[in-house]
């Protein structure tokens, strides 16, 4: 096969990313097919037996998931090595030492358990509490999770992975802040994004919503790309507030995991006694649910990504219609195309399938067209 570098790159990073979701698959099919999902919450019930809490349904769950979450990453752990360290070294993105790639995989799981177990504690308890309609309140109370981790995780969890301080190019913030108010999207600062400690990719982003929104531009962009370049890329990030995108996305996630409840409440009660569960209460049917859930998303995952393609190209106009520099808009994509070893020319099944934005090819065209 004749492939270029960044297409080969990202090939095999999609590649990683299917056998990573094929790995979750079967685990979770193999599991309750086998009657071990029962077995695992065996053992979740002797331990929190000896743990002096037996009967306690909450604390069976809890441990259920905990060991369900270890399972799974124990096994994925291979491919999340090959594509996260390997990959990114052998095509020269990384600067993380094993080590510290090591200590983000520990904090990734730590932060997955917490969020894990939460999430299934509350979705059995709606489920004991009202069997056939709990999709409908798990679901409304998971739409307000996600709105309030948006809003949390730069304040929370970014810090946890990412060095953040005030950005100290004093005309480049004066300019951000400024484009941020002329586009009607007031922000609370602009913050140097501190990537450089693990990967020679580039980025810049506008983080959380209301109270905490706040521009980050990566230390690897801000050393090689112009006041201008940069500008481009936050008046793209500025046009997903003003129109709304933010929202739109948030209100798809929501109807999503609605509709995967939904679904997952069905299956339950269809299969938790051929598969020898003790009802739909029972947590060994939690490889089930998840199952059913993620299977709606991944039949709609082309939807979305059509629809995110169409803001993007929305959002691209936006910055070029207020910044009135196609020239920068297209000098910065070629750029980053370059540095982040993006693909030219992606088929079209590919972006069908995994593309969020337009290709480079694609933005620097519609650029050029906005120019004449």
């Amino acid at each position: 096969m004749n492939e270029d570098k960044a297409t080969r790159y990202q090939r095999l990073k999609r590649q990683a990313s299917v056998a990573s979701l094929g790995w979750s698959v079967v685990l979770f099919t193999g599991l309750l097919w086998s009657g071990l999902s029962v077995t695992l919450r065996s053992a979740a019930e002797s331990v929190a037996a000896s743990l002096a809490t037996p009967g306690s349904r909450a604390g069976v769950v809890i441990l259920y998931a905990v060991l369900l979450s270890l399972v799974n990453e124990m096994g994925s752990l291979p491919i999340s090595f090959y594509s996260g360290f390997v990959l990114e070294r052998r095509y020269g993105l990384s600067n993380e030492r094993f080590g510290g790639w090591l200590r983000d995989q520990a904090k990734s799981l730590a932060i997955g358990l917490l969020l894990g177990t939460g999430g299934a504690s509350l979705i059995y308890f709606f489920i004991r509490l009202s069997p056939r309609q709990w999709w409908l309140t798990a679901g409304a109370i998971f739409e307000l999770l996600i709105v309030g981790l948006t809003n949390l995780a730069p304040v929370l969890l970014l810090p946890l992975f990412y060095r953040v301080k005030p950005l100290d190019r004093e005309s480049l913030r004066v300019r951000l802040l400024a484009l941020a108010k002329r586009a009607g999207a007031p922000v609370l600062g602009a913050y140097e994004w501190g990537l450089g400690d693990k990967t020679k990719k580039a980025n810049a982003a506008l983080a959380g919503l209301g109270a905490t929104r706040r521009i980050l531009v990566s230390d690897t962009m801000l050393a090689k790309y112009s006041d201008e370049e940069i500008e481009i890329v936050l008046a793209h990030e500025l046009a997903h507030h003003v129109h709304g995108d933010i929202w739109k996305e948030l209100v798809l996630e929501s109807a999503l995991i609605l509709a995967g409840f939904y679904l997952a409440a069905r299956v339950l009660g269809a299969f938790s006694e051929p598969l020898g569960l003790a009802g739909v209460a029972d947590v060994a049917g939690l490889p089930l649910l998840l199952l059913a859930a993620g299977a709606v998303s991944l039949v709609m995952l082309p939807v979305a990504h059509a629809m995110s393609r169409a803001w993007a190209r929305s959002a691209d106009r936006f910055a070029l219609e207020i910044t009135r520099n196609p020239d920068a808009f297209v000098s910065l994509m070629r750029r980053l195309g370059a540095q982040n070893l993006s693909e030219e020319h992606p088929s079209r099944i590919i972006q069908w399938l995994f593309y969020s934005h337009p290709p480079i090819c694609q933005r620097i065209a519609a650029a050029q067209t906005f120019k004449a």
